[in-house]
């Protein structure tokens, strides 16, 4: 039986248009992979409320920038947003270290696709990518180290801002206005559905985005409000039609500062 030149077998083995793939075949150890007793999982420092909202030209993504052990602060600063390419994003929740590992290695899984392929990965196909991601975590996640981010970006093909949530399984769900994930993101949906409307302004979804991570904050211990003194506020980012950008951290706080005003003034903290 004839064999295949040695030259066109390695270029088969790295032609594959999955990164992850080519880690798991050659270099299974540098894919994440953490063992831990079911009584240390609460001390590893988990990510807590990030958003995504759907407005007129896009969707604005935001989380808080605190991360927690139990009941301690693990982290006053961290970010929760990673741009996956120029056309989308991810918010990261859940356990911290993972949930970083993990949008990193998407970054580089969206990548390599498209170098290999010579073309671009569709937004549905970059978040049934993610999918996949987050169910090789499934055995992490029933050592208590869950992953569950929100994926969002912009569809050239459609020209709208379209977002995804997922559950520990991989499972992808596609939602059309906003969405919210994280310890803090059943009061962040709350406020989301009370402010959110059709057609809104990039100006109107940011300060949307910002009252309901300031809600959450209020009634969740671990999400991470305006730190004023330490001049920590949340990020925030956008993505339209001219990619993925950040919002200024002087315009965030302009707004959590009138926010918070309206809320000092008004004298019930609402």
């Amino acid at each position: 039986m004839n064999e295949q030149p040695r030259w066109l077998n390695v270029f088969n083995d790295l032609s594959t248009s999955s990164f992850v793939d080519v880690l798991r075949r050659d270099h299974p150890h540098l894919l994440p992979e953490v063992r831990l007793r079911p009584e240390d999982a609460a001390a590893v420092p988990h990510g807590t409320t990030v958003l995504a909202v759907s407005y007129r030209d896009g969707v604005i993504m935001a989380g808080d920038r605190q991360a927690t052990a139990g009941y301690q602060v693990a982290s006053r600063r961290i970010e929760k947003i990673f741009k996956a390419d120029d056309f989308s994003g991810v918010g990261i929740a859940g356990a911290a270290g993972p949930a970083v590992e993990m949008a990193k290695l998407f970054q580089t899984e969206v990548e390599h696709y498209e170098k290999v392929e010579g073309d671009n990965l569709s937004l549905e196909g970059k978040a049934n990518k993610l999918g996949q991601m987050i169910r090789m975590n499934l055995p992490m996640a029933m050592q208590g180290l869950a992953v569950v981010p929100i994926f969002a970006g912009f569809d050239a093909k459609s020209a709208v801002g379209r977002l995804f949530k997922y559950d520990v399984t991989g499972g992808k769900y596609e939602e059309t206005n906003f969405e919210a994930q994280g310890s803090g993101s059943k009061d962040a949906r709350d406020s989301l559905k009370k402010l959110w409307k059709k057609d809104m302004t990039r100006d109107e979804a940011l300060r949307v985005a910002i009252e309901a991570l300031i809600d959450a904050a209020d009634e969740d211990v671990g999400t991470g409000g305006p730190d004023f003194i330490r001049g920590i506020f949340p990020t925030v980012r956008t993505i339209d039609k001219n990619g993925f950008g950040d919002v200024p951290e002087a315009e965030v706080r302009k707004l959590c500062e009138e926010i918070v005003t309206v809320r000092t003034n008004s004298g019930n903290g609402a």
